[in-house]
């Protein structure tokens, strides 16, 4: 019998927690559940298993990452789009970093309505460098290859020189803005 008061929500929403204090491989049920105050077969009412419950974590991810990037590029176009969802992007990977690794795994977001919304908000973007169709898809690559890029590193510590990253990051998405007009 649930929990009263847990439900799917509130399982997934303790799960995106723990993970982006502690990191996406310290989930499992038995952990969760310690975090819950139930006993791990307990969850099963809730989520089936792990695979499931990273499903349901990446999904959420995708959503709220999905409503971030739409907030930023909002009346915004080209080069001012791209600046202000990239940083969107990225304050969202440093502020859940868990979430923001679990909607990495390709196999857990792959065809899911949120995933799909985050590529729109790119695809939106990128029509203001008049790119279209396959450049357009082209496109959405070399942006998530080099934003992901980043924020991995920096989340990872892989940027040990004494320079502001902020600074990198401006010449990052600078860089992307200049290249993406130069393709169109």
């Amino acid at each position: 019998m649930p929990r009263v008061g847990l439900d799917s929500s509130g399982v997934v929403s303790a799960a995106a927690e723990l993970v982006d204090v502690e990191g996406l491989y310290a989930l499992s049920l038995a952990r969760l559940a310690a975090k819950l105050g139930v006993r791990a077969p307990s969850l099963y009412a809730h989520v089936d298993g792990l695979p499931d419950l990273l499903r349901r974590l990446a999904d959420r991810g995708a959503s709220e990452l999905a409503l971030a990037l739409q907030s930023a590029a909002a009346g915004r176009a080209a080069g001012d789009a791209l600046v202000s969802v990239a940083n969107a992007y990225r304050a969202y990977a440093l502020a859940h970093r868990g979430s923001y690794e679990a909607l990495q795994i390709a196999s857990e977001v792959e065809g899911s309505e949120a995933a799909e919304r985050v590529v729109a908000v790119v695809v939106a973007v990128l029509r203001g460098y008049g790119l279209e169709g396959e450049d357009a898809i082209h496109g959405v690559r070399v942006i998530r290859a080099a934003l992901h890029g980043f924020v991995t590193l920096e989340t990872g510590g892989g940027f040990g020189m004494p320079l502001d990253l902020d600074d990198s990051f401006a010449k990052l998405v600078e860089t992307l803005d200049r290249g993406l007009g130069a393709s169109a």
